[in-house]
């Protein structure tokens, strides 16, 4: 399954929290080194990652969903989202030699 480095991230993050549940405000760690990005397209961005994640089937939700848009306040791992972070973790890094 092919995933961005923001949607790796959402992932490990989840995993490496000790509650089930995360605030979503703890995602914009992924953007605190570049700060050439604004913080409106840093969050329409993770939105769309937590919204692909979730229909993956690799994330649960927590919010509020109207009939044309989702409101996401917290994210959870699903058990399949749990397995393929395992994956994920497991995998060796790959260097760029020439």
């Amino acid at each position: 399954m092919r995933l961005s480095n923001l949607q790796k991230f959402i992932l490990k993050k989840c995993y490496n929290s000790k509650s089930f549940r995360i605030s979503r405000n703890k995602f914009l760690e992924f953007y605190k080194d570049s700060g050439k990005a604004k913080k409106e397209s840093q969050v329409k961005v993770i939105t769309g990652s937590l919204e692909s994640l979730i229909d993956k089937d690799l994330m649960l939700g927590f919010g509020v969903r109207t009939k044309s848009k989702w409101f996401i306040r917290e994210v959870g791992l699903s058990t399949k989202g749990v397995k393929e972070t395992q994956k994920l973790i497991s995998q060796q890094l790959k260097l760029k030699l020439k």
